[in-house]
Order: C-alpha cells, then sequence, then structure tokens
C-alpha cells in the first residue's frame, strides 16, 4: 500500500506545504479576539479523579484516533518524601482560549472560534499539516494525526453539544469528577455540576500549567493542596 503521509523534513513535503500555504494564502490581518454569546469550558477535579482513563479512551474513539495522538490526556502528579507524599490528576485538552495562540499562527484560516459557545475549532479542508499551530499552542492540544498528515484537536464533541448532549469524555467520566458549562459560572462556583464539591473553591491554574494570562483559557480546577498556585 502507498503511504501518502506528507514527511515534513523531505524537499518534497516543504515544498507541498509551501505551495498549499500560496493556494490557501488570505490577506494577512492582524487577528482580534471574538467576544462569543457564552464561553464554554471544562472543569476537573484534581483530587476526586481517579486515573482511569475512561475519558481519554473515550474520546479517541469519537473521533476515531490511531496509536499516539490523544485529544484529552490524564496526566500523573506524585512527589514528595515520606512519609509527606502526594499524588494527584490533571485532567488536560483544548481549554478553548479566548486568545487562542493556535489561531493566528495558521497560514490557512482552518483554525477558528465559534460565536455562540466560543469552541475553537479546525477545518480539516483547509489544514495542511504545516504544524505551527502545534509548536504555537503552551497546554498541547493540537495533535498531528500521522494517517492522513493533518492536525486535530478537541472540538468539545461539538456535534453532541449541538444535539443537546455533553462531549464524549464528560459523559464516559465514572467519578463526575469532569464536566463543562459556562466558564464564568464555573469558576464562580456557582454552575451546578457534581465536579464542584460544597467546600471547594474553583481556581484557573494549577502547578507547572502555562500562565493563563498568556491565551485565556476556558478551564477551571479543583486543585490538590500541593498543586495549588498562590497569587
Amino acid at each position: 500500500m502507498a503511504n501518502n503521509n506528507v514527511n515534513l523534513q523531505t524537499e518534497d513535503g516543504i515544498s507541498r506545504i509551501t505551495a498549499a500555504i500560496k493556494k490557501h494564502k488570505r490577506k494577512r490581518v492582524t487577528y482580534q479576539p471574538i467576544t462569543p454569546e457564552q464561553q464554554l469550558g471544562f472543569i476537573h477535579h484534581n483530587v476526586d479523579c481517579i486515573g482511569c482513563r475512561t475519558c481519554e479512551i473515550a474520546c479517541k474513539d469519537k473521533n476515531g484516533l490511531p496509536p499516539g495522538p490523544r485529544f484529552r490526556r490524564v496526566l500523573y502528579i506524585e512527589g514528595g518524601t515520606y512519609p509527606d507524599v502526594f499524588a494527584y490528576k490533571v485532567n488536560m485538552s483544548c481549554n478553548h482560549c479566548a486568545e487562542p495562540a493556535c489561531l493566528p499562527t495558521c497560514p490557512t484560516g482552518a483554525i477558528w472560534k465559534r460565536q455562540d459557545n466560543g469552541v475553537v475549532d479546525i477545518d480539516s479542508t483547509l489544514c495542511i499539516g504545516c504544524r505551527r499551530c502545534e509548536a504555537a499552542c503552551p497546554y498541547g492540544a493540537p495533535q498531528f494525526d500521522p494517517n492522513d498528515g493533518l492536525v486535530k484537536k478537541c472540538n468539545m464533541c461539538i456535534d453532541e453539544l449541538e444535539a443537546g448532549r455533553k462531549p464524549y469524555c464528560v459523559a464516559a467520566c465514572m467519578m463526575r469528577v469532569l464536566d463543562i458549562g459556562p466558564i464564568d459560572q464555573l469558576l464562580a462556583g456557582t454552575y451546578k455540576t457534581k465536579a464542584i464539591g460544597p467546600n471547594d473553591k474553583p481556581v484557573n491554574r494549577v502547578k507547572n500549567f502555562a500562565n493563563p494570562a498568556l491565551t485565556k483559557p476556558a478551564i477551571a480546577f479543583i486543585p490538590h493542596s500541593k498543586g495549588r498556585v498562590d497569587d
């Protein structure tokens, strides 16, 4: 079977990308972030997550991903010295930022932000697999699919949202520690969700997480005490 993948390191691969950029070239303009009617975001409870990775598998199944690319990633954080040791999980995907770093780097305009719910999406018919967005994102959200040479990422299961359902990762979470909702309400703790306990205070940053000021991500966490950032 012929291999149709584009090897970006070869002269042929570079020439194909250059030709694709010229084909889809648009007038260069300064990116102006839109203000969506409502910005949806994720919330994850770092303490109660058991790290089963069901959300990861549900996401890969929904998007038909091959081995390698993961739109959602469960990160295991461990540390300390006996007897003061700790472990917790941080669950990450695309954060559908208010000022996404990926969007202005795309030379073809394949990446766009939805006006109604703030979801950042990729038009696969315009993507040329140059991977500039992958390099720009501080959260590692864009993922290169070697099967078709395109960059893909979480779009919050937009088809499910439009059908009145929640994303596959949220629906699959057996502990109900992962959810979506209006990000302003999630951060304020006013959104009704099982991911927020009675005395929990959501934050928008945990240790080793990129500074939210960079892109204004739509993400909230219930942090572990060892992962809390003291501003």
